[in-house]
């Protein structure tokens, strides 16, 4: 394999604490957005009707996240495990609402607070660096329901408030940060990381856009409280990545795959990394009919409280198409596009490509200059265990193994990457689906769609595969 991981490399693996910890309405928690949220096939379907908001139904709905795997009460048998794999860190979030069960209490939940005193413990103990996001698709509901999301300019400092709590309580012991998890992805499904329905604005450019820059503001008071706790804090943001290309060599979609790089891509980096809107801001604004309600003292706080590196999640790229009306478009691919025949695509039609990640490494470094971590990477399938509840899975190692050469061939190229964690190195309840059937770990979880089963936990054929990774330092990947 080319290229070499440095020493140090922070190899891990990643969860959020609305799809794995369950216990949704114990020790003063209070309900968050995903809790409302449907479970299945039909969840984004759902969430996207007109009428959907947020009421529970669970006459005809089921609410997986509820259970989710258990890993509240069960954090110290998965990070037992997560340190026989060898994990140098562990990348979670904290439940918002553990803390301030409605978001709007002036006092937090002390309850909470010891929770996760006990998993930042517990992975110390193991030689496992905790890497925390704020705020991971979770805010509470009541922030949604009551105040339409993160539209409304109060979140800022409901936010600012959780962000300074959770910072100050373990900003001591806990040196790696993110702000909000893939801030950007609001441009597909603003319900998850805004909080907004469709009554609320998830179809208009305005909500969404004003959303965003309460959001920045929001994450440079977190990055600016972080380095005032603790001047060896690392905090930085996280984008959804995903590598665009043209479809074809026609100019006309050569310049809207330009377009569409700098508007998802690159939007909320530029400003979370770059200090400032980019060049192109006010044309994007202006093609949307938006206006910022930018407030005194917000581009200064912008501009002086940078993030200090790029967590970015990278599961597909997608291909831009605005002249073939008969080019086969790729269904399932969660942010749509074209099919591209050179790639083959997993259970749920997301396209792999590894080349895409070395493409996005690169560009991120060349734009921004700081260092990089790859916070979510994996692929999502249907494992099916033998009689003894082992899992022959070769083509999750076959995918992780693609990407992590990619990776070597970006350190390679000059890239400067802290780290990896895969994305649900932990079975746990999928995003975008809500099932369990989902799979995305390297530890089985004995749960069905409904969360029925045992919860027992199984090492993967790629748990092992993995563990040679992590002990060889990427030297041994198969």
């Amino acid at each position: 394999m080319k290229g070499k991981f440095p020493q140090g490399f922070m190899w891990g693996g990643a969860t959020a604490a609305n799809q794995v910890e369950g216990a949704y309405d114990q020790d003063g928690k209070g309900l968050s957005i995903v809790d409302a949220i449907p479970g299945g096939k039909e969840r984004l379907k759902i969430v996207s009707s007109p009428e959907f908001d947020f009421t529970l139904d669970p006459a005809n709905h089921t609410y997986p996240n509820h259970k989710g795997i258990d890993h509240y009460h069960r954090f110290q048998e998965d990070i037992a495990l997560f340190a026989e794999m060898g994990f140098k860190c562990y990348r979670f979030s904290i439940a918002w609402t553990r803390i301030y069960p409605n978001g709007v209490e002036q006092e937090p939940n002390e309850a909470g607070l010891k929770h996760y005193d006990q998993v930042i413990d517990a992975c110390i103990a193991q030689g496992i660096e905790p890497v925390i996001t704020i705020s991971h698709y979770e805010m509470p509901l009541h922030l949604a329901s009551e105040f339409g999301g993160w539209k409304n300019r109060e979140l800022i400092g409901h936010f600012e408030r959780f962000a300074r709590t959770v910072l100050t309580r373990f900003g001591h012991k806990v040196k790696y940060w993110m702000t909000f998890n893939e801030i950007n992805s609001a441009a597909h499904f603003p319900i998850m990381s805004q909080g907004l329905t469709v009554k609320t604005g998830a179809l208009e450019a305005q909500a969404k856009f004003q959303a965003w820059h309460n959001q920045f503001v929001a994450s440079s008071l977190a990055v600016k409280i972080a380095h005032e706790t603790n001047a060896q804090i690392q905090i930085g943001c996280m984008i959804l990545f995903a590598t665009h290309y043209a479809y074809d060599c026609n100019p006309v979609n050569q310049l809207e795959t330009l377009k569409e790089t700098q508007a998802f891509n690159f939007y909320c980096a530029d400003v979370q990394a770059g200090g400032k809107y980019p060049y192109y801001a006010k044309s994007l604004w202006q093609s949307q009919g938006v206006e910022l309600d930018i407030q005194p003292g917000d581009l200064e706080l912008i501009k002086q409280h940078t993030v200090d590196y790029i967590g970015f999640s990278y599961y597909m790229s997608s291909t831009i198409n605005k002249t073939n009306p008969d080019a086969v478009s790729a269904q399932g691919n969660l942010l749509g596009g074209a099919r591209n025949p050179f790639l083959e695509a997993s259970d749920w039609g997301w396209e792999i490509d590894p080349v895409g990640l070395r493409i996005a490494l690169n560009q991120l470094y060349d734009r921004y200059e700081k260092p990089l971590f790859i916070v979510e990477n994996g692929l999502g399938a249907v494992d099916k265990p033998d009689e003894n509840h082992f899992i022959a899975d070769d083509y999750r190692i076959s995918y992780l193994r693609q990407h992590i050469e990619a990776m070597a061939e970006a350190i390679e190229d000059g890239v400067d990457l802290m780290g990896y964690t895969p994305w649900g190195c932990i079975d746990l309840v999928s995003m975008s689906t809500g099932e369990m059937s989902k799979r995305y770990g390297l530890i089985y979880v004995d749960l069905d769609d409904k969360i029925s089963g045992t919860g027992n936990r199984y090492r993967k054929k790629s748990f092992h595969w993995y563990q040679k990774v992590i002990e060889t330092n990427g030297e041994d990947i198969g």
